[in-house]
């Protein structure tokens, strides 16, 4: 890296000087004025060899660098661009970079609430408007999923920075199970998307585990006046979800080695794209497949079961299995009852 650097400061100096046309310029003198500033900017004071000037100027005229730049030598001895007003920082981009800066901010573009992204279209669109006189418009051609609909993602932008600018929070929060909003400070580490729904994850009260809060349950947030902010200084993101399907962590909670069945029509997708990164298949049969996860038991572990319906079957451990053939008691039971009639499903 450090030597990409130096090259960086090279090819600036001997831009700068090819643009003085106060002066004419020697191979010698071009050598002194970047040996000048690799001194100034790196604290380089062994100077600079005439071959590397050479080879800098052979690799700004080439398109290597995408300078092509038009270098002349006058009376075989004096430097300087043919074009006065040429320089390399005035490369106008070429259709290939505008392409493939609008690709990603397409793909930027579907993450909303956050205002950096909605800024780097800005940005790329006035690049358009500097480079091309009309701008050539696309359907996207990447679509992620989601839900634009789903309450809290105004809140994404508020918290991410909060978070980079290590401000604790005043939050206002109804999680399901509560009958009426909590008001508390909370510091917040890390925004978690899971399935479409976003978290915010950090402690309350300045204390604690760390816990996580679904922004579609969140009324409120506001800067805590006069609190310090806790940063995080003992939870790696990837170590602390590293033992559970989704967001839910249990303090001190041991992970179990789930053992299923996957019937053969649900197999490949199961393979294809695992539930979890400690998925591994244990057996495999006419039938489908056993498979192997080493995971927290919680509340997404059951609803990722639960969604292959009969085509995944719990054989390990017995308490996982009773809870899961329970709730499938449950939702058959409800099927079992009488149907209602037309004008009660108003």
């Amino acid at each position: 890296m450090p030597a990409n650097r130096n090259a960086l400061v090279r090819y600036k100096t001997i831009d700068a000087c090819l643009r003085n046309r106060q002066r004419k310029w020697t191979l010698n003198d071009l050598i002194e004025r970047v040996s000048e500033s690799l001194y100034d900017y790196e604290g380089i004071d062994k100077g600079i060899s005439r071959r590397t000037i050479q080879a800098d100027l052979q690799l700004m005229r080439s398109d290597k660098l995408g300078y092509f730049a038009p270098i002349l030598v006058i009376d075989k001895k004096y430097y300087t661009y043919e074009d006065p007003s040429y320089s390399i920082t005035n490369i106008p981009l070429s259709d290939g970079d505008l392409s493939r800066m609008n690709e990603a901010v397409e793909v930027l573009r579907q993450f909303k609430g956050f205002s950096h992204f909605t800024a780097l279209n800005e940005v790329v669109q006035k690049l358009e408007d500097h480079v091309y006189s009309t701008a050539r418009k696309s359907v996207s051609v990447i679509d992620f999923e989601k839900n634009e609909s789903l309450k809290g993602l105004h809140f994404l932008d508020d918290l991410y920075q909060a978070i980079i600018h290590n401000r604790a929070l005043l939050i206002q929060y109804q999680s399901f199970s509560a009958r009426l909003p909590q008001t508390f400070t909370f510091h917040a580490w890390w925004l978690k998307e899971f399935k479409n729904r976003w978290f915010v994850v950090g402690i309350r009260d300045g204390k604690g585990f760390p816990v996580n809060l679904a922004l579609d349950r969140i009324a409120t947030v506001a800067v805590a006046p006069g609190i310090a902010y806790i940063p995080n200084q003992n939870f790696d993101p990837d170590l602390f979800y590293r033992d559970v399907i989704g967001v839910s962590v249990g303090v001190n909670v041991r992970p179990l080695k789930a053992k299923l069945f996957v019937s053969r029509l649900h197999a490949p997708y199961v393979e294809t794209k695992p539930l979890h990164q400690s998925q591994q298949v244990l057996e495999r049969t006419n039938d489908g497949i056993v498979i192997q996860l080493t995971v927290q038991h919680n509340f997404e572990l059951e609803k990722e079961i639960l969604g292959f319906g009969e085509g995944m079957r719990v054989l390990e451990p017995i308490r996982l299995r009773h809870t899961i053939q329970k709730r499938l008691q449950a939702g058959a039971d409800g099927y079992t009852q009488a149907t209602p009639k037309p004008d009660d499903r108003q």
